[in-house]
């Protein structure tokens, strides 16, 4: 008997064929030169739509089997042996991305992780939410930022991700599904679970890394570090609650809205670097315009079925600085992600089925540390922090109250002008008009401004007076870098310490923060 051939191929389909199997027999066997019949089994392996111009099509990257049928897929279930009940100890500071795969990578090799997070798990998470949205009281320790998941598990939950070179981002993926994610965000090219799913998939984590004997501890702030006598070693931390989690080492993920763990770690005495960050706005347009755009029709025309909401990636370099969209949410909602009661930030995120009438994205232009000079006097190393604050609390200022965010019709900021009205808006807690160009920072301002006018002519129609920005998109990265070695992922001055994940200054959303994770509990168990 002929072994079994297995092909791998890529096609491009219109829409109208793409979903039909026989075309891709058809296509596939033509590309390859071998006769349709002679393929015993097909399987996609990639799809992603190339709408660079008009007509869109579909891209796909099939396998086929001849003389034979493909292997079966292996099946995805969490998979944990149990831990010894003498497991040396690995402490995780957060439980977002980075500390919950730092986890499940500690478990593989033996090692306990205990989890510190100070936020609540995902399904009481969900009720924290509520006074947010509609009384406009911020609870401080479980909000959109802080809690099970991290900020991820509510803004979005996009799985797209250009650091290949990281780390095994498919077993990334595969390890989402098994623990409930789609089983379509193993062939999409730019994944998506969705804030609706995502809770449930955080959760399923959790069971696994618990079942397997770590723990996880909520609502346990981190508030001291336990170092050795010499202090050149740290043992473990202390909670809010007083007591002490010693480990080999601590795996620091705590996120990138975390501030009082970088005021405590520059209060120790602990190494932080600045680095630059983006702050701005949310532009809001609405989802019919973006599809028309993007997918080359006229607006009023039905987005065709095979196609999604449709994304937009928009990037200039005005003097010196970048000026890009982040985080785009087609067919999604902006929501209240302050982490204090002084302060107005705004984040976008979409639900699995990405079908809201409306799309948002960060807007936002690049700050370097030489910007945040006039708070390095009182602030040090933490001025890029305090711009990032006096930022959010003027938005709290100009929105007037209960959450309620500044903004302004993108015609009217290019005209220097303050909106009479307001078009509609995903934003729950409301709108007030204000004078964005005015509230912004100048640096940021004007080349915001140039930036859309650059957008518009690449991207025609997107300027529009039926176009909200709202204040401010502030939380896009840290401002502060925990160093570490390249050698050992550990802090230069502190050994045993492990800063890790988008907190740290080491990755930038969901699955480079993962990877991270991952790489830092392989280095903190080799020792």
């Amino acid at each position: 008997m002929k072994p079994v051939k297995i092909l791998t191929v890529d096609i491009v389909l219109p829409l109208d064929q793409s979903e039909n199997v026989e075309v891709w027999k058809k296509r596939a066997s033509r590309k390859l030169r071998i006769h349709p019949n002679s393929i015993a089994d097909i399987r996609l392996r990639k799809h992603s739509i190339d709408a660079r111009q008009k007509p869109v099509r579909i891209q796909l990257r099939l396998e086929l089997s001849q003389g034979g049928p493909l292997p079966e897929e292996p099946s995805l279930e969490p998979s944990y042996a149990q831990l010894d009940p003498a497991a040396k100890r690995i402490v995780i500071v957060g439980c977002g991305p980075a500390g919950m795969f730092a986890a499940l990578r500690a478990i593989e090799l033996g090692f306990k992780p205990v989890i510190l997070e100070r936020g609540k798990d995902a399904m009481a998470r969900r009720f924290d939410l509520a006074p947010i949205l509609r009384k406009g009281i911020v609870i401080e320790d479980s909000n959109y930022c802080f809690g099970e998941g991290g900020a991820g598990t509510f803004s979005d939950g996009k799985l797209y991700t250009r650091a290949t070179k990281r780390g095994p981002v498919r077993s990334v993926y595969e390890t989402l599904v098994a623990h409930g994610a789609p089983q379509q965000i193993l062939t999409d090219a730019h994944p998506h679970i969705g804030s609706n799913l995502l809770p449930n998939v955080v959760r399923a984590i959790r069971e696994s890394i618990i079942a397997a004997g770590g723990e996880v501890h909520f609502e346990s702030r981190v508030e001291g570090l336990v170092r050795s006598a010499d202090g050149r070693r740290i043992r473990g931390v202390v909670s809010r609650q007083g007591q002490e989690f010693l480990g080999e080492a601590v795996i620091l993920a705590t996120g990138h809205s975390a501030r009082d763990i970088y005021r405590l770690l520059q209060a120790e005495g602990v190494l932080l670097e600045q680095k630059p960050f983006a702050v701005g706005v949310r532009i809001e347009h609405s989802q019919a315009l973006i599809d028309s755009i993007q997918y080359h029709y006229d607006l009023g025309q039905e987005r065709p079925r095979i196609l999604p909401a449709a994304k937009y990636r928009l990037a200039t370099k005005i003097e010196g600085r970048g000026v890009h969209s982040f985080c785009m949410c087609p067919g999604g909602f902006i929501v209240p992600s302050a982490t204090e009661n002084d302060e107005v930030v705004v984040n976008g995120m979409s639900l699995a089925r990405r079908d809201s009438p409306f799309s948002n994205s960060g807007l936002v232009v690049t700050v370097e540390p030489e910007d945040t000079e006039a708070y390095r006097a009182e602030f040090g190393v933490l001025a890029g922090i305090a711009y990032q604050k006096e930022l959010e609390r003027l938005a709290s200022r100009a929105g007037g109250g209960m959450q309620k965010a500044p903004a302004q019709r993108v015609t009217d900021f290019l005209k220097a002008k303050v909106s009479d009205s307001l078009p509609g808006s995903s934003y729950f807690p409301g709108l007030t008009s204000a004078a964005l160009h005015e509230l912004l920072p100048e640096s940021v301002a004007w080349r915001m401004k140039e930036g859309l006018e650059g957008f518009g002519k690449s991207m025609r129609g997107y300027i529009t007076e039926e176009c909200n920005l709202i204040g401010f998109e502030t939380r896009t990265s840290s401002p502060v870098r925990i160093p570490r070695l390249d050698t050992t992922l550990q802090h230069p001055e502190l050994e045993k310490l492990y800063p890790c994940g988008e907190g740290a200054g080491f990755a930038g959303g969901i699955v480079s923060a993962a990877l991270d994770g991952i790489r830092c509990a392989e280095a903190a168990c080799a020792g």
